[in-house]
């Protein structure tokens, strides 16, 4: 990802809620025939020691045969974006923009085999979702349980680079004041973006 030095993240904990908040990403790897594959997917990021991603697919998907072909992936997760108008500025030599916060995780991705894998990445995701669903899920039958898992295949990513962008036009102070008062009376994403530009002291 293209990223210049004025919207790099200016620190890793950002970076993770960024991850965390918007978990509904898109996963993107080489497939067999070297065509491009992409899903998008809810992912369960785990800090510990390492940087770790977990996700599922559908067993019939067939993203399941390329990442067994190819164990290396690059996930996407998109934050609020939205439209610029160049009437921010005072200088009217200026042209329209989007202002976007985008993290890029990649690494290798490894097969999680056995039903307790599966099961465990399940209870993350009802654990960071809906976390009253757990005792419905404890309380399915065994034999339901097993055909449901039977139906899913998991995966780790072990993350190798992680690449971070908040672009908020932090290079143009002299049209914060203007884009920050445009993005609070806006749109869900443009507001949320207003929050952003908060965080950061813009």
């Amino acid at each position: 990802m293209y990223i210049p030095k004025q919207f790099e993240s200016p620190d890793r904990s950002l970076t993770l809620e960024v991850m965390r908040r918007y978990a509904f990403a898109t996963i993107f790897t080489a497939g067999v025939n070297a065509e491009a594959i992409a899903s998008h997917v809810p992912v369960v990021v785990e800090d510990a020691e390492t940087l770790t991603l977990h996700f599922h697919f559908a067993r019939a998907n067939p993203h399941v045969a390329a990442l067994r072909s190819n164990a290396n992936a690059l996930i996407a997760f998109v934050g609020p974006h939205a439209y610029m108008s160049p009437s921010v500025y005072p200088d009217l030599r200026r042209v329209p923009t989007w202002n976007y916060i985008a993290v890029h995780a990649s690494g290798p991705v490894t097969e999680l085999e056995g039903h307790a894998a599966k099961d465990a990445l399940l209870k993350s995701l009802i654990g960071d979702h809906e976390p009253p669903y757990a005792e419905q899920w404890r309380g399915l039958d065994a034999d339901f349980q097993h055909s449901l898992l039977n139906a899913i295949v998991a995966f780790r990513m072990d993350v190798k680079q992680l690449e971070s962008k908040l672009k908020l036009n932090q290079h143009r102070k002299e049209a914060h004041a203007a884009m920050k008062s445009a993005y609070q009376e806006g749109s869900e994403n443009e507001r949320e973006l207003a929050r952003w530009m908060e965080r950061l002291g813009l």
